[in-house]
């Protein structure tokens, strides 16, 4: 059977096959992505437990599987990094026939702008607020009796969390600019409920950080100013969106 109809157009056996070797590529690269991440996992952990060496950590495993699963974990999450530009690719590429101009624009600008806003936010964590976290919370203890002995496993899930969350709030401006696109955000609401925002904010900042107070002002201040900068590049994608309507309008 033709995987093209007489039109020229893709039957729905085409895109099916299309639709199966996509999905084989993204999934070759996730292989890849793993191995060489678990090859690698020795040395990510390394850099990893630096940072609390320095103030004073020390590590264990407390189940003999429990080293292996972090390598794991790590290897896991170094697939995901490896894959996720591959599938994002692929689903443009799949959906690029049936999108407008404008919807191709906004979804090229999300693949970019988003995965720099994303680094930008592990970066963050990883040269600031991280090693900030670790040193509030190992001078915490005053106790004289009770000493840190971190697990291995909860201290590699501790950090990747974090890494994950300050990497998703970095995505505001990008979804912000991306509304605004749509025509579904206007600055001046941003502006409008900029006070009811900077509360909301920290008030979920305290639910995706660690239960303490420092954590969550960490994250809270930087989205504060991430959505200041969202309110900043609404006004100028949303001229940009309305200028062609006015001209328009004027012939």
């Amino acid at each position: 059977m033709s995987e093209t109809a007489n039109d020229g157009a893709m039957t729905l056996k085409g895109h099916l096959t299309e639709l199966r070797n996509r999905i084989i590529r993204v999934g070759i690269f996730f292989l890849v992505g793993f191995i060489a991440g678990f090859y690698g996992a020795s040395f990510i952990v390394e850099k990893l437990t630096d940072m609390g060496k320095t103030y004073g950590y020390t590590y264990v495993y407390i189940a003999p599987q429990e080293l292996l699963m972090v390598y794991f974990s790590v290897a896991f999450v170094a697939a995901l990094v490896f894959s996720i530009p591959e599938a994002a690719r692929e689903i443009y590429e799949f959906t690029k026939p049936g999108l407008y101009e404008k919807e191709r624009t906004a979804f090229k600008f999300t693949l970019i702008f988003g995965t720099v806003c994303f680094c930008i936010g592990v970066l963050f964590a990883y040269k600031i607020c991280i090693p900030f976290m670790l040193y509030f919370l190992i001078n915490f203890n005053s106790s004289s009796v009770i000493t840190a002995s971190i697990s291995i496993q909860e201290y590699v899930s501790f950090v990747m969390t974090v890494f994950t969350v300050f990497g998703t709030v970095f995505e505001l401006p990008v979804v912000v600019v991306i509304f605004t696109l749509l025509g579904i955000v206007k600055p001046e609401y941003l502006v409008k409920f900029r006070k009811i925002m900077i509360v909301l904010i920290f008030f979920l900042a305290a639910v995706i950080t660690p239960p303490d107070p420092m954590s969550q002002i960490m994250v809270g201040i930087p989205v504060c100013l991430l959505y200041e900068l969202s309110i900043v590049l609404s006004k100028i994608f949303y001229r940009k969106r309305i200028q062609p309507e006015a001209e328009a309008g004027v012939k």
